[in-house]
């Protein structure tokens, strides 16, 4: 009988990175931008200013990233044909697992603001991604968003 093959991590971690790989330094403190599904959209349908926003951002070494909750909204108001750059712009970024961490800070969220300010679950997913990953949320809709401790990112 033949042993299971089993996916094995590589033995070495580089110490540093070679000098032409260097990142850049990040731009204002930044750890990274959560990206919300509106930015997204907006990206994918090719406006000028966000599309320039981002690749500033991502050239000044701050990665852009985006959540399961992006992905499903993305999906869900694509149009037929723009699957594969759809795909590509959403692969190129990394990804804010939601875990249950998450989920219970979603869920604090919703307890506080979801009659009072009418917040919907996705956005409460969305936040609290931003808030347990430390990163700056990038939303075109801040009112969706009443909490006090999700920072957001707004391009200069």
């Amino acid at each position: 009988m033949e042993r299971p093959r089993r996916y094995r991590r590589p033995g070495r971690v580089r110490e540093k990175a070679p000098a032409e790989y260097e990142a850049k330094p990040p731009h204002s403190g930044l750890s990274g931008v959560l990206l919300d599904s509106d930015v997204i959209i907006r990206a994918l349908r090719g406006y000028p200013d966000t599309v320039a926003a981002i690749g500033a951002l991502e050239s000044s070494g701050v990665p852009t990233y985006t959540c399961a909750v992006a992905w499903a909204e993305v999906y869900a108001g694509m149009r037929r044909g723009e699957e594969p750059s759809a795909l590509a712009f959403l692969r190129a970024r990394g990804e804010v697992v939601i875990d249950s961490r998450t989920g219970r800070v979603a869920g604090d969220y919703l307890a506080r603001h979801g009659k009072s300010h009418g917040l919907g679950l996705a956005d409460a997913i969305v936040a609290a991604a931003a808030s347990t990953s430390a990163l700056h949320l990038w939303t075109l809709n801040r009112k969706h968003f009443p909490m006090r401790d999700v920072r957001f990112f707004t391009p200069e």
